[in-house]
């Protein structure tokens, strides 16, 4: 568990990244992962229970094959040098969250460790580059970091994605209100980052969890009048989100690569074009996640992804709704609090694929790392509560195979409309 938190810091934090420690190479990445996979190895519990587990391994292959196929057996070993990392941490983390505090901590170094880019952020603004050596962006200001966050929406994506972990984390409480206020701070900091971003994703992100949170609380209606004048009040903000037409230069720069995406996917149907091999086709990544994977992969990777980040919308859905029978004063308040752990990842959920949406982020490691938080939070929770429904990959082929059809008729109608 030390270990892996360590890597999520890591991850987040990139100190191997700065210009003052090097040119990024420092192997500071892989060897704690690797002291991480050696402690799991030799820890006594272990489970690949939920579908998610052979979902993974299974795009993983999909990957390989789909470079092999287009003709580079060499690609297919980078993708598999570079993939399985991610792969492997998202086991590791899946394993290693068996208790509720465990969850907390992890949220808590989630929080801590964005709140250090979007404090990295503020000084950019303020004296126009950060500690890292990171300018802001020369074009029209907005902030970025170094590694896997130098681009401002991808900033966007990770501030939105835990700000739902920093207002859970805030309901705890504790010393004399201090701990409440504490985390509430970092809400705003974080919230505050998403604004410096200008990332209109992020921004369309922070509505749509609004409104998540709105339906699991009170209602759909609720959610959609809330939701829908709070993107209203967005929208008179000073931001790139006053510019959110078809028709606009970036968004139809946007448009223009999922239409040759859907072209790709069109002439080579099954694998795609290869994993990675988008923008050797088109002189802009996808700038969607779904068609990113849906070109790159074709319908056999497509499905399989799907699947996979499918099965934690259901996991968490299937969390918030679940009502245990017969429970006495403690289990009532047992379940609440897994209740709520639960409409905090699906409101994660929510937000970072809205923003991925708009965004190529299909292989990002933070994506991988979430999930794990998912099949976790699901795997715990069904051993405290067995009657939680159990998920099985073998029930639910048809049914990820009609989601795939249908997800990409969708896909075509919305770039017909938008074109």
């Amino acid at each position: 568990m030390i270990f892996i938190l360590i890597y999520i810091a890591l991850v987040i934090v990139r100190p191997q990244d700065y210009p003052q420690l090097g040119d990024g190479t420092l192997p500071l990445l892989t060897g704690t992962l690797a002291v991480a996979a050696g402690a799991w190895l030799v820890a006594g519990r272990k489970t690949f229970a939920q579908p998610q587990y052979p979902l993974l391994f299974a795009f993983l292959i999909v990957t390989m094959i789909s470079i092999l196929v287009n003709g580079w057996a060499g690609g297919a070993i980078e993708q598999a040098a570079d993939f399985a990392p991610t792969v492997i941490a998202f086991v590791l983390l899946a394993n290693a969250l068996t208790t509720p505090r465990r969850m907390i901590v992890t949220m808590q170094v989630f929080v801590l460790c964005s709140c250090v880019l979007a404090l990295h952020g503020v000084l950019q603004v303020q004296n126009g580059i950060g500690w890292t050596g990171m300018p802001l962006v020369q074009d029209d200001g907005r902030i970025q970091y170094v590694g896997i966050f130098s681009d401002p929406n991808d900033l966007g994506l990770l501030f939105v994605a835990v700000l739902p972990m920093a207002f859970h984390l805030a309901r705890r409480g504790g010393m004399l209100g201090l701990v409440r206020l504490t985390w509430l701070a970092a809400a705003a900091l974080l919230l505050y980052g998403v604004y410096l971003t200008n990332s209109r994703g992020a921004l369309l992100a922070v509505a749509s969890m609004i409104g998540v949170w709105l339906w699991l609380r009170r209602g759909v209606i609720t959610a959609m009048v809330v939701g829908g004048g709070g993107l209203a009040l967005m929208q008179m903000l000073p931001s790139r989100l006053q510019d959110l037409d078809a028709a606009e230069e970036s968004a139809a720069g946007r448009i223009d690569a999922w239409y040759e995406g859907l072209q790709m996917f069109q002439s080579q149907p099954l694998f795609g074009v290869g994993a990675h091999n988008f923008t050797e086709h088109n002189y802009l990544t996808a700038h969607n996640s779904f068609v990113l994977v849906l070109a790159e992969t074709g319908i056999v990777g497509y499905t399989v992804w799907l699947a996979f980040v499918g099965y934690g919308f259901r996991m968490m859905l299937a969390l918030c709704r679940y009502a245990p029978a017969d429970a006495d004063a403690s289990t009532a308040d047992a379940w609440r609090a897994e209740r709520e752990a639960g409409v905090t990842l699906l409101v994660s959920l929510a937000g970072f694929f809205t923003a991925a949406f708009f965004l190529s982020r299909s292989y990002v490691i933070v994506l991988y790392l979430f999930a794990a938080m998912v099949v976790a939070q699901y795997t715990q929770s069904r051993e405290r509560f067995p009657g939680l429904p159990e998920f099985r990959l073998g029930d639910d082929l048809a049914r990820w195979g009609m989601l795939s059809v249908g997800s990409i008729a969708l896909l075509y109608l919305v770039v017909r409309v938008l074109l």
